[in-house]
């Protein structure tokens, strides 16, 4: 790595096959990214994406799931993106880092090797706390990471819908109270939408959405039974911990 950072933890996910080096402070990966790994469809060969990789949590355990996948991790943060690099080497997992603002334009991507038609595959976990009930943190990096402003979700819906190619697919997880926005993004140029609701425990409202959305599709949406992850005694049930670590898949992601 370019410099040392320091307070740096090492953790192991999918039950340890993959290893990841993260900040100790700020925004840390857990189960959002693997869910959202877990939904997400892809082949050997296909270009895949992820935008807001972070340190590379989804994309790097696509990757593991997956052979052979070209994969981009695409990042803001520059220490972030570094950690992405380094865990990805040190995962011996082939995938290229890129320090980049999921809303910058057009040819801003394009300079990165991301022009307009030509992915496969894109997922996101983008910032999708509401401001107006999320008390933010100081720490600017952490804000930035789980806060949405008013246009978080269309500018990068429209970024994913930009670099995938026609029928393409984009997998998102968002919070389960705003999936109208997520429904609202997603008109304008998607379809054949796939909706999983997330529960923490039976009997309580979703906490998460996760959406396949297929660029230029037009079958109907389907809305899936919803995946609850915990137990009565609030342990994570055996279908989620099979998830979790690598050992099984979302409906989502099945062809």
């Amino acid at each position: 790595m370019s410099e040392v950072l320091a307070d740096i933890t090492e953790d192991a996910f999918l039950g340890g096959q993959l290893l990841l080096k993260q900040k100790r402070s700020g925004h840390r990966a857990g189960h959002d990214a693997i869910l959202l790994a877990a939904a997400t469809e892809a082949r050997g060969g296909d270009r895949v994406v992820d935008l807001g990789a972070g340190i590379g949590t989804a994309g790097l355990a696509l990757a593991r799931r997956v052979a052979g996948i070209s994969l981009s991790l695409v990042e803001i943060d520059p220490e972030l993106a570094e950690l992405a690099r380094a865990n990805a080497a040190a995962n011996a997992i082939a995938a290229e880092a890129i320090v980049l603002d999921v809303t910058a334009d057009a040819q801003a991507f394009a300079a990165h090797g991301l022009v307009p038609d030509s992915v496969d595959s894109v997922l996101m976990n983008p910032p999708f706390n509401d401001p107006a009930r999320h008390r933010g943190s100081p720490d600017q990096a952490r804000q930035i990471a789980h806060v949405a402003t008013d246009d978080t979700l269309d500018a990068w819906v429209h970024a994913a819908r930009r670099i995938l190619r026609s029928n393409g697919v984009l997998t998102l997880i968002w919070r389960a109270d705003g999936i109208a926005e997520v429904l609202a993004a997603l008109s304008r140029g998607f379809g054949s939408l796939s909706i999983l609701p997330v529960h923490g425990e039976a009997g309580r409202p979703a906490i998460r959405v996760l959406v396949r959305a297929v660029k230029g599709g037009r079958a109907p949406t389907r809305l899936l039974p919803g995946l609850v992850l915990n137990d009565e005694s609030r342990v994570p049930k055996k279908e989620v911990r099979n998830i979790l670590e690598g050992r099984a898949v979302l409906q989502l992601a099945e062809p």
